[in-house]
């Protein structure tokens, strides 16, 4: 089955909700895909203990009463299936769908950097930690370090305490200077300075980075440097992210250009191939404020309306420059590189430790002599991990996209000849 589309979006987070909404005036057929239940993307995501945002809320409603526009939740991009065609697959099925113009709106994952102890049950990302409160999980009365850098720290610390955890540490690895800098910013954009004087928490601490997981057959204790002091904390629960990365995978996959590990765009949030859009946080991070005029931007520009797109830049610049402070001052410390020991696991789906890695030269070459990244993530985790660790350039994305079902992949087969 193919289904045709004037317009597809690939994500429903922000970004993709608001490129559906802007371009969905002018008539269109659009279709947005995502792998998730529900819009709202990661930011936004639902959960028994998710409580939405006004906002969410409004852009829920707006899509739901758009009848214009067609949601497939619950389903992921397997492959590209031919010129403007991607194949899909949903709990039940496998479909093509062709477009006309494309918009990319693929968000953003945590970066997990490898540490001693990183394997151990109780030890997850920042993000990871906030997608279980939102499921349910409970954390009543447990001990909790978060460690790592960015905003998501102390969001991932107020959802945790709200869940009934004991906040024990929030260990930022920016410096104090870095973070006071960051801060005399903020009166640039008061709403992001009133979010940050709520989520403040006297557990936070600067100049500080996880060392080690400790325990045997769970977690126990986390280590840290914390100024240079080396402390350990008994905990149940250790959250550690390292900041977000750009999903590119699709974007490479349809040959658009990639620049600084993020999908590059042009003033309209063209992609370097043609009829092919990309907003949000694969094109880079700035929070759900800038995805959201991105996704604005990119929704007008690719139903030809482009005078609403330009009435949007300021707004964008605005949000832009929020940006460039945040990925400046919580730019990763160079001692993070040397967290890894030995023995640790870099590649945890296939046991891959920084041993066998380390004097590898490249993805080519680290598959070679290992399993690294053939596992059941593809690489999405140790990828990113070893593009940080070695400075590898990341692998070029080969079918299927995602792990499918044997069936699927036999749509992808050519028809056999006649005669």
């Amino acid at each position: 089955m193919t289904r045709d589309f004037d317009l597809l979006i690939i994500g429903a987070g922000p970004a993709g909700m608001a490129a559906a909404l802007a371009a969905a005036p002018s008539g269109a057929r659009i279709a947005i895909i995502d792998d998730n239940p529900a819009p709202g993307g990661q930011i936004w995501r639902d959960g028994v203990q998710a409580q939405l945002p006004a906002a969410a809320q409004r852009y829920r409603a707006a899509l739901a009463a758009a009848s214009n526009v067609q949601l497939f939740a619950a389903t992921r991009v397997v492959a590209i299936a031919g010129p403007q065609q991607l194949l899909l697959e949903d709990d039940n099925s496998a479909w093509n769908v062709r477009y006309s113009t494309l918009i990319l709106c693929t968000g953003a994952r945590e970066l997990l950097l490898p540490f001693p102890g990183w394997t151990l049950p109780g030890v997850t990302g920042a993000g990871g930690l906030q997608a279980l409160v939102k499921g349910g999980v409970p954390l009543t009365g447990e001990r909790l370090v978060i460690a790592g850098s960015g905003p998501l720290l102390l969001a991932s610390a107020a959802s945790a305490r709200k869940a009934g955890a004991q906040i024990q540490r929030i260990a930022e690895q920016a410096s104090l200077a870095a973070l006071s800098a960051f801060t005399l910013q903020l009166t640039r954009w008061p709403g992001k300075l009133l979010q940050a004087t709520q989520l403040l928490d006297s557990h936070y601490r600067s100049d500080s980075f996880v060392v080690a997981a400790l325990g045997s057959e769970k977690l126990e204790a986390v280590r840290l440097n914390q100024c240079g002091k080396i402390v350990e904390i008994p905990c149940e629960r250790l959250a550690c992210g390292f900041g977000l990365i750009a999903n590119t995978q699709l974007g490479q996959a349809l040959e658009c250009r990639v620049a600084d590990q993020a999908i590059a765009v042009d003033d309209w949030q063209a992609c370097s191939r043609t009829d092919h859009y990309a907003a949000g946080e694969c094109t880079g991070f700035g929070g759900s404020e800038l995805a959201l005029v991105e996704g604005a931007i990119a929704g007008h520009a690719a139903v030809g309306e482009q005078q609403q797109a330009r009435a949007l830049w300021p707004q964008r610049a605005r949000w832009q420059a929020f940006a460039t402070q945040l990925n400046r001052r919580f730019a990763l410390n160079s001692q993070l590189k040397q967290l890894a020991e030995a023995d640790t696991l870099v590649c945890r789906c296939e046991d891959v430790p920084y041993s066998a890695l380390a004097e590898r030269s490249g993805w080519v070459d680290a598959k070679l002599h290992s399993r690294c990244g053939m596992g059941p993530c593809q690489g999405r985790i140790c990828g990113a991990a070893c593009e940080y660790l070695f400075d590898w350039q990341a692998p070029t994305p080969r079918v299927p996209l995602s792990p499918v079902r044997c069936a699927t992949l036999l749509q992808l087969a050519e028809p056999p000849a006649a005669g």
